[in-house]
């Protein structure tokens, strides 16, 4: 029986020259993961300034739309670092990640982190203007912000999972 493609092309990362440098490494895979788990904090962080806003619970008397902007670069900054990081520590481990429950559960859940702010700014953020000054979001925003804590707060912990899997 012939494996998976998915399975077979995760093999092969975690055969290749890089996959094997990165695991076999004193000292890569741990700096990655560092400077993987620091970016997803200054990812999350601003991302959690922004959600915090929108449930009314701090900056109350700043827009909305000053806070985005103001967070917004060091998002991205922590998105692209986090995810060059993130696609490394996958590369080493390809192969076992491909069984392990707890990454499968982190992908699905990337998946719907993704999903959510896409929903948001094309539906309820298109009227920002309209809500931004009020002390309490419109119940959209407010369930944006608490998809996105939520689904944060299970990434991190399905990513630490991964170890113990």
């Amino acid at each position: 029986m012939t494996q998976p493609l998915l399975l077979h092309l995760c093999q092969t990362l975690y055969d290749s020259h890089i996959g094997t440098m990165i695991r076999e490494s004193d000292y890569a895979f741990s700096v990655i993961e560092s400077v993987h788990v620091l970016f997803i904090t200054l990812l999350v962080g601003t991302i959690s300034i922004l959600d915090l806003r929108m449930l009314g619970l701090i900056l109350r008397e700043i827009p909305v739309t000053r806070i985005a902007r103001a967070v917004l670069p060091l998002t991205w900054a922590g998105f692209v670092v986090m995810l060059a990081s993130g696609l490394l520590l996958f590369w080493a481990e390809a192969a076992k990640n491909y069984f392990n429950p707890a990454f499968r559960v982190k992908l699905v859940l990337l998946v719907l982190v993704g999903l959510n702010p896409l929903i948001f700014h094309t539906t309820v953020y298109r009227r920002v203007a309209e809500w931004e000054l009020q002390h309490r979001s419109p119940w959209r925003a407010r369930v944006a912000a608490c998809s996105s804590l939520l689904l944060w707060g299970g990434i991190i912990v399905a990513g630490r999972a991964i170890a113990y899997f």
